[in-house]
């Protein structure tokens, strides 16, 4: 390798910063706006749900305020996170109910100045050609994101569906949470200190891809034996964490238009972090891929790190990881990889 490609972005996502704006010390855009002020990302990424209350009607005026606070520090959005609620309170929406609750929702990221918007895989259904028009009007690319268990084999139609459009405006996106070869080392000790019998626990620190543990997850939580505080952290074995490899998603690369660098924790002494990584960089080149990698953190949901300094270490363990010109010496990335 011979550094970092010039039509790769590495960017940061606001998401990051969900306990922040949980707190609500500061408002939402002025948490977004310290990802760039820090200098951490000239490109981040944002919720459109976390930013404002209006949502989801159109806030073009705020949306344009905060476009200029960022080109002003020397930033950018790049990608929005969007969502349609499928329930109107009563009912389930129709595709026309669901467009309108979608366009002001694409309005707003275009006066954000965002080159995309995302959601999530197959959520849009026969919708995504619907919105090609609009997306034209608003020069923006739809991103679909596939995470965890929503692998080519796993969801077809939905891959299938982005192929046979076959347009720039609907592309892509894959969240590395898919590619795990080994589950987060504060992950599975949260599972341990919330009563999750050691035997399931081994079972997912040495076995983790092994297509019986996930028989064994299943049975586990059929058997009614998983404890409620740690529930819907245990959930996550089923929803977020993926077990495949690189090869599993090679046949959907050329669809790729953003990336998703997601990580739990930074104890990476074994190449948990790095490993994909690095498989999925050197995918990535074969591809000419061209978009955003970014940083995003969810292992908010059980720590309590600074997510700021959390935030600038996996960028910096990212950047070493996919370049071969080191930005700090062997003893700091080590001590970001196990601390």
């Amino acid at each position: 390798m011979t550094g970092l490609p010039a039509n790769w972005t590495l960017s940061a996502s606001a998401f990051n910063l969900t306990p922040e704006m949980l707190r609500a010390e500061r408002t939402a855009p002025d948490l977004a706006l310290t990802l760039v002020e820090r200098g951490l990302a000239s490109a981040i990424e944002v919720e459109l749900g976390q930013l404002w209350r209006g949502y989801p009607a159109a806030t073009p005026d705020e949306a344009r305020s905060l476009r200029d606070r960022l080109d002003a520090v020397g930033g950018r959005v790049s990608i929005v996170g969007l969502s349609i609620d499928e329930w109107d309170g009563h009912r389930r929406r129709d595709d026309d109910e669901r467009l309108a609750f979608l366009e002001p929702q694409l309005r707003t990221s275009a006066a954000l100045g965002a080159h995309g918007v995302r959601l999530p895989l197959g959520q849009a259904g026969e919708l995504l050609e619907r919105t090609l028009p609009l997306l034209e009007e608003l020069d923006l690319v739809l991103y679909e994101e596939a995470q965890g268990h929503q692998t080519p084999p796993a969801m077809p139609a939905a891959y299938a569906r982005i192929t046979e459009i076959d347009s720039p405006r609907i592309r892509l996106l894959l969240d590395i949470s898919m590619l795990m070869p080994a589950l987060p080392v504060t992950y599975l000790d949260e599972l341990s200190r919330g009563g999750i019998d050691p035997a399931l626990v081994a079972l997912l620190t040495d076995h983790w891809r092994e297509p019986e543990t996930h028989g064994a997850v299943l049975d586990y939580l059929r058997s009614g034996r998983v404890p409620g505080p740690v529930h819907t952290l245990y959930m996550n074995l089923l929803v977020r964490f993926g077990r495949s490899g690189i090869a599993d998603v090679a046949s959907v690369l050329p669809l790729l238009g953003g990336v998703h660098l997601k990580f739990w924790d930074l104890d990476d002494a074994d190449g948990r972090i790095a490993r994909p990584i690095r498989d999925l960089g050197e995918a990535l080149r074969r591809t000419d891929y061209v978009g955003t990698l970014c940083s995003e953190w969810g292992g908010q949901e059980w720590l309590d790190d600074d997510p700021w300094d959390t935030t600038r270490r996996h960028l910096d363990l990212a950047r070493e990881t996919l370049t071969d010109r080191p930005t700090r010496d062997d003893a700091d990335l080590q001590e970001a990889r196990t601390r």
